[in-house]
């Protein structure tokens, strides 16, 4: 029951911190997440509401990384394991702590990211921007980032997350 409290009070915390954050101009702003062992950051313009995973409906003949459908407010979206999707984890299946971030409305998609890990509010300030290493990355990967602590942070691009074709092709 204190776990359950204390999610709550994580979400509602994030959730005020997140409208603040979309309310005040900034030079970039993330949400941080962990999949697998990776840490990404998601643009807070693109991200959406954030809730627990519940009840995912599977859907046969699909993509590995896809983890089913499921009623977020009345409106059925598709749950992409981000880990799974982008190649962290091998399976598919609902995870301890596993939290839901649905898409913005404006990426005009009707899906949530089912990602580990809630990991707080980043901005530049925080973060150092890593050179290029050279290696080829989807169009969706923007850049990389490292914090004061020496742990890296992939900052991805929703939008263009959501057009990639592999991101598109839902069947197995």
């Amino acid at each position: 029951m204190a776990n359950k409290e204390a999610l709550r009070e994580l979400q509602t915390r994030l959730a005020t911190r997140l409208q603040a954050a979309r309310e005040q101009p900034r030079d970039a702003g993330w949400l941080a997440v962990e999949c697998g062992s990776a840490g990404l950051l998601l643009p807070l313009g693109q991200a959406g509401e954030i809730q627990a995973v519940k009840d995912l409906t599977p859907v046969p003949h699909s993509a590995a990384w896809l983890a089913g459908v499921a009623n977020v407010r009345g409106q059925l979206d598709a749950v992409i394991d981000l880990a799974v999707f982008l190649r962290l984890r091998a399976a598919a299946a609902p995870r301890p702590g596993a939290q839901l971030v649905v898409l913005n409305t404006s990426l005009r998609v009707n899906a949530a990211l089912m990602i580990d890990r809630l990991a707080g509010l980043r901005d530049t300030s925080q973060l150092t921007r890593m050179p290029d290493d050279g290696l080829p990355r989807p169009a969706y990967a923007k850049q990389a980032w490292r914090d004061e602590r020496g742990r890296r942070w992939d900052e991805l691009d929703l939008a263009r997350l959501v057009s990639d074709p592999l991101f598109l092709d839902l069947a197995a």
